[in-house]
């Protein structure tokens, strides 16, 4: 599948990704949700997308765990709240596995939420941002610069946006610039 889906042959590639996705193989899961969000050898559905991406989710497999997570968020009933817990879940597993992704958007998440949670949000944005992500290390000079579940501390602040800034941030460059 992998090589079909990397020589341009899409249809044999989900052809493929499916016959070991319906034997319970987690990561031909994910890749047969992808081709159904992306449309890649089969029509674009993304109820089945999240099928598959669930499956391979409750496998632990940590870039589904995202996925499916960014799913129940984006596209459920905002007030349906036995879905958004089960979204937050998933994505805390991710971000535990590594998932710069799941780590940026929890931080972010946490940071904007009705009941504000600053230091979590705070506490995945560093993660983040330790694993390269400059909108995530923007996101921590902001926290510092106006005391988001840190003490405030300018200087901390600006070692933050110049780090973001470098990465290529138009933010923290523009931050930087006022």
């Amino acid at each position: 599948g992998i090589e079909s889906m990397r020589a341009g042959h899409y249809r044999i590639a989900y052809t493929c990704f499916k016959l070991a996705a319906d034997r319970g193989y987690s990561k031909a899961q994910f890749n047969v949700g992808l081709c159904y969000e992306h449309g890649r050898g089969t029509e674009k559905d993304l109820e089945k997308a999240a099928f598959y991406y669930y499956h391979a989710a409750s496998s632990c497999h940590p870039m589904a765990q995202y996925r499916y997570a960014r799913y129940l968020l984006c596209h459920g009933p905002e007030n349906e709240w036995d879905r958004h817990q089960k979204a937050v879940t998933f994505l805390e597993q991710a971000a535990m596995s590594g998932i710069t992704e799941a780590q940026a958007y929890l931080g972010v998440f946490y940071m904007r939420g009705l009941q504000p949670k600053e230091k979590r949000g705070l506490k995945y944005l560093l993660l983040a941002a330790k694993n390269g992500d400059a909108q995530s290390r923007y996101h921590v000079g902001v926290c510092y610069e106006k005391g988001l579940g840190v003490q405030q501390n300018l200087a901390e602040a600006m070692k933050h946006f110049r780090q973001s800034a470098a990465a290529g941030n138009r933010n923290a460059q523009e931050r930087l610039r006022a």
